[in-house]
């Protein structure tokens, strides 16, 4: 039953089931290599050409710190250890939820696989701001340089 105020939802007219659409996660790692923070260019869209932390959807039964850890070796190429997180991120009227989590390399080098055009190394106080992908993208770099 859906109950004034609430969203529109879709709902069976045979037998009333409800579906709740929730929002997804996606789980991303922002991290350092030779005095820079890692970043990736899109090869896709949303944000196609712009940069970001690598990151992805968290598959259904996998741990978010997992999926941040799978994301960046599949995108990257670079094996990390994953640390605490930097932030939690949504937004009005968009369906991911971002989940952002510190790292350390521990391994592989850094080359555009799955998804990204490129993978760069900016130095803390040259980062692309204007380029950027996406507002968690701005929010989490500005959490992650107070905090790291």
């Amino acid at each position: 039953m859906i109950k004034d105020g609430e969203p529109e939802r879709l709902v069976c007219k045979a037998c009333g089931f409800v579906f709740y659409q929730g929002p997804k996660l996606v789980a991303g790692a922002l991290f350092e290599l030779d005095g820079g923070i890692v970043l990736v260019q899109r090869d896709i869209e949303p944000g196609y050409g712009k940069w970001t932390f690598p990151g992805g959807f968290v598959e259904q039964g996998e741990r978010a710190e997992s999926a941040a850890k799978r994301e960046v070796l599949e995108e990257t190429g670079l094996e990390i250890k994953v640390g605490g997180i930097v932030g939690l991120y949504s937004y009005e009227d968009q369906v991911p939820v971002i989940a952002v989590f510190s790292g350390r390399v521990t391994g592989g080098e850094p080359q555009p696989l799955d998804e990204t055009m490129a993978v760069e190394i900016f130095p803390r106080d040259r980062l692309p701001w204007s380029e950027m992908a996406f507002p968690s993208t701005e929010h989490a770099l500005e959490h992650y340089l107070r905090k790291f």
